[in-house]
């Protein structure tokens, strides 16, 4: 039967299966029409798994060559990828939709290259509507190699007239790195997805919404790898408020959410996790997003401190991906939140003897290890181990500081003389080479080796005899060594002649910029002259204005030194007496009067001696009948009498009589 009839409705393919399939079928079981129409018709409701049973059912009649398409595509669709290829291959002629199911099977088996050659097939030998289909599918195959494979894209030369053109084409520059070219590809996807999409009444903002969500998806992406996680983490957020229905865009938004909240808001993490173990994520994600979703699982394990789980997972990936090596190094870093370095060293040494390929990323975080349990000298040992790495520049260095804190400089030496010899060997030429020599020569002069640091300075000396600085060097620890040696060397030293710069000092003096400093210069000092000599104007000095001060002030009288204080920071400060009235009116029985009370106190007679009286009270100013301020005197103390206690009142007791 024709593709066409795919593209029956509903009740169509109802109709056909019951007018012509039942029918038919009950006459003759072994129709071949018959089945193939009612296998199209299953196909096209949806129910792949019982069109498969008919065909396994009657396939002495339904052969490969007859049903090989529908067969293969009921396979696709059931996720039994490997079976289609199988029945695509097994067909005796391949025609232009087995074809077409062979390039969809190939990129779901990540086989990208055999994908590419397929699908450019295809395009160069068909002329029919779905070619923009095709073209899009061959831009996805490219975008997949650059992402998952690093490989460098070829220009194919699409006008990306459609939105999905131009996300195929940003994705490709994300695997190259190219991330702002990229954004500006997503944005111009995000644009024509809106046009084409608004021309349909039908279509609702909704719709549109979450066809656009792969595009944020994948602009939150780019975000979260320019180090702009809070606008990635709010765009992530947004698209899972949208609830969409692709499974595999929820499950790597939370895995990228997941990485964003670290070891922090585990709690949320918890929640996200959920969505990577969705039904059917499986088939929606490549192997490698999948294994990243479970590296991270087991991480979060480890944050979440669940050992036993976080166990579990490595172990199972380490089963999946033997020689992978992030499995081991949670493990690792499992054994040492628990305290257990020795057994954590231990596991990567077992995994470094039996994977030497990714023996020095092991090596590396063993020696960290090591540094970390304060054994610097053994992490020495294991970082010399890597031989691959013992001339960098950066492994000496780092291995000269190590021995350099130990007070080892006879090992730090010889890791110099190493590098030196396996440059000396190799690449002799390379300015690396020269630098470690002059860096090893520095360091003997610093440490007192300096008959070593003359062998290396007059090697560099040799291969560059104008070099001045080496020289001069040369000649400093020469004389601290063999002065007579030290000045046979200084006679190679340049003339003071020939090192001179040769500048127009009247040019240079008559620059703009020499005028303006020689004049301002001139101008100081006239005026320094002026000022010896007193010929100058002198600036008249401004007269201080005199404080104002108050209508009753008494010169005579000395000032309080604490009236600038408040009252209570005042030493003879005695606190408010409580319950006592100025003029003390209504103490004492009834009906007394305190005119006289004043007669009545004996300390106030002429016969009492008189007492030394306080600086600014009444007695020392009794001359003067002016009023002083309160500010300008320092009250008398009050009298050294006890206070009286209050007595509290009883609980509930009324007041009168």
């Amino acid at each position: 039967m024709a593709l066409k009839s795919l593209n029956m409705s509903d009740n169509e393919l109802d109709c056909c299966v019951r007018q012509v399939s039942l029918p038919v079928l009950q006459i003759s079981k072994d129709d071949v029409t018959a089945l193939q129409c009612k296998v199209v018709c299953l196909i096209q409701n949806g129910n792949f798994k019982e069109a498969l049973g008919v065909i396994n059912t009657h396939s002495k009649v339904l052969t490969s060559d007859v049903i090989a398409f529908e067969k293969a595509y009921c396979e696709y669709r059931l996720n039994r990828i490997e079976n289609a290829l199988k029945t695509i291959q097994s067909a005796s002629q391949q025609t232009d939709k087995l074809k077409e199911l062979h390039g969809q099977v190939l990129y779901r088996l990540e086989r990208y290259d055999d994908c590419l050659a397929a699908y450019r097939d295809l395009i160069r030998n068909s002329q029919d509507e779905y070619e923009e289909e095709r073209k899009t599918n061959l831009s996805a195959v490219v975008a997949a190699q650059s992402t998952w494979e690093k490989v460098m894209p070829e220009d194919l030369g699409l006008r990306e007239a459609t939105y999905e053109l131009c996300y195929n084409s940003a994705c490709a520059l994300i695997g190259q790195g190219k991330l702002n070219e990229a954004m500006k590809k997503l944005q111009k996807a995000e644009e024509l997805c809106r046009q084409s999409l608004s021309e349909d009444s039908d279509v609702t903002e909704e719709d549109i919404d979450a066809e656009l969500a792969i595009i944020h998806g994948q602009m939150a992406y780019i975000m979260q790898l320019q180090g702009r996680t809070e606008d990635a983490l709010q765009l992530y957020n947004q698209i899972i408020k949208l609830k969409p229905t692709d499974v595999g865009l929820l499950a790597v938004i939370a895995n990228n959410i997941i990485t964003i909240n670290k070891d922090q808001n585990v709690f949320d993490s918890k929640k996200k996790v959920k969505l990577t173990n969705a039904e059917g994520v499986e088939h929606k994600l490549s192997k490698k997003q999948l294994q990243a979703i479970e590296f991270n699982k087991a991480l979060l394990a480890m944050y979440t401190n669940q050992a036993d789980q976080c166990r579990k997972l490595s172990a199972s990936l380490q089963s999946q991906s033997p020689e992978h090596l992030l499995p081991v190094l949670i493990q690792a870093a499992q054994l040492c939140r628990e305290k257990q370095h020795a057994k954590a060293v231990g596991l990567l040494q077992d995994f470094a003897d039996q994977h030497p390929a990714s023996a020095a990323e092991i090596k590396l975080t063993m020696a960290q290890l090591k540094i970390a349990q304060g054994s610097v000298t053994k992490a020495c040992m294991i970082l010399r181990s890597i031989e691959e790495l013992q001339h960098k520049p950066g492994m000496v260095s780092a291995l000269v500081t190590m021995y350099s804190h130990e007070e080892d400089i006879d090992s730090a030496i010889e890791v110099f003389t190493q590098a030196i010899q396996w440059y000396q060997q190799f690449q002799s030429k390379s300015p690396v080479h020269l630098s470690l020599i002059r860096e090893a020569a520095n360091f003997k002069l610093k440490h007192g080796r300096k008959k070593e640091a003359i062998s290396d300075l007059e090697e560099l000396w040799k291969q560059n005899p104008k070099d001045v600085h080496t020289l001069a060097q040369l000649i400093s620890a020469y004389s601290l060594v063999d002065p007579e040696k030290a000045k046979v060397l200084s006679k190679h030293l340049p003339s003071l002649d020939t090192m001179s710069l040769k500048v127009d000092v009247d040019a240079l003096e008559n620059s703009h910029g020499a005028t303006y400093v020689r004049k301002k210069a001139g101008k100081l000092t006239g005026d320094n002259q002026q000022k010896e000599q007193g010929q100058g104007d002198v600036k008249k000095k401004k007269k201080k204005k005199k404080g104002k001060l108050p209508k009753n002030y008494d010169p005579k009288v000395t000032p309080d030194p604490e009236r600038w204080l408040p009252m209570r920071e005042r030493s003879y400060y005695r606190g408010r007496k409580k319950g006592k009235k100025k003029d003390q009116v209504g103490k004492g029985t009834q009906g007394s009067t305190t005119a006289g009370s004043s007669e009545l106190d004996a300390s106030r007679t002429a016969s009492s001696p008189p007492t030394s009286p306080r600086p600014g009270s009444a007695a020392a100013v009794s001359a003067t009948s002016n009023v002083i301020p309160p500010r300008h005197q320092k009250p008398a103390g009050a009298p050294a009498t006890k206070k009286k206690q209050q007595q509290k009142k009883k609980k509930g007791a009324k007041g009168g009589w």
